[in-house]
């Protein structure tokens, strides 16, 4: 580059040079974010793609995925689950790279009998180690309209969000061993599939293919996040942290005090299993992440 660059161009080309790098997916025109990735037509786009179904009879699901790959960031998609009776159907949000040794962030779905509650089930995979679930019973009807379902993943915290309260934090503990997704490249990835032998009640409760096709909707999926291309080595978080974009808060982000009293007043009301507190599944001890005293 020349030394006589001009402070506004070199200004200009750092911008394009950041632009480049962050992903700003915004909810409308999905299709331009994402790929229907099987399911034979059970999955449509609709409305000038502003919405996305996907839909599960007893032959095949269906699902879909981000066209880019991330590494580090925020992503925002709304959801309205299948109504009724859902016994046996999953319904899963994730992020999620390739192979045995892969990163996984799971929010996944755990349909009912009618007028029983959804489970929502999460879970972390850092280099195909997972078993770190925690689940949830919701505080609202998740089936009668759309709700926000948020991973907010930088190198020091995972956040598990609904309608932007926070459910979970899973910290980058590192230090004591702990396994931590950093380093592998994630796409977003959506399904609708059955798993009767697990689901609902521990697969006591089947499928009922007599309310088939079961249906999920999805809306306005955001994705503020570092988007990595073929031959990348990382995501420039040191950017990303002196970037003037609001929308960058997400590099920074952890759970304050506010957000901290609201995270566990839904744990200590919808929390339903946390491996934490799982003393049988772990007799030698608790993982190493655990903390030895409960919060209050």
């Amino acid at each position: 580059m020349s030394s006589t660059t001009s402070p506004l161009v070199l200004v200009f080309l750092i911008s394009l040079m950041f632009l480049s790098l962050v992903s700003f997916a915004i909810g409308d025109n999905m299709d331009r974010d994402l790929d229907i990735s099987w399911g034979d037509g059970r999955g449509k786009f609709l409305n000038n793609a502003n919405l996305l179904s996907l839909s599960l009879d007893k032959y095949s699901g269906s699902g879909f995925q981000s066209k880019n790959q991330y590494l580090f960031g925020r992503i925002d998609m709304q959801i309205k689950l299948v109504p009724g009776n859902s016994a046996g159907t999953v319904t899963t949000f994730f992020l999620s790279s390739q192979g045995p040794a892969h990163d996984e962030i799971d929010f996944e779905f755990l349909g009912n009998l009618s007028g029983n509650p959804y489970t929502l089930h999460t879970n972390v995979f850092a280099q195909g180690k997972g078993d770190k679930e925690q689940q949830f019973h919701l505080w609202f009807d998740p089936t009668k309209d759309f709700h926000t379902y948020s991973i907010v993943w930088n190198p020091k915290h995972i956040i598990f969000m609904v309608d932007n309260i926070p459910i979970r934090d899973f910290k980058n503990m590192e230090e004591r061993g702990v396994g931590f997704p950093k380093d592998q490249p994630m796409r977003m990835y959506s399904s609708l599939w059955n798993a009767d032998d697990w689901a609902t009640m521990g697969g006591r409760v089947k499928t009922n293919w007599t309310q088939a096709p079961f249906t999920a909707y999805y809306q306005n999926y955001r994705a503020n996040a570092c988007v990595i291309s073929l031959g990348s080595s990382g995501c420039p978080c040191n950017r990303l942290k002196t970037a003037s974009v609001s929308d960058n808060a997400w590099i920074n982000q952890e759970v304050d005090s506010v957000s901290y009293r609201r995270m566990r007043w839904v744990q200590r009301k919808y929390m339903i299993y946390d491996y934490c507190a799982d003393i049988k599944r772990f007799p030698q001890g608790l993982p190493a992440e655990c903390p030895t005293r409960r919060p209050r």
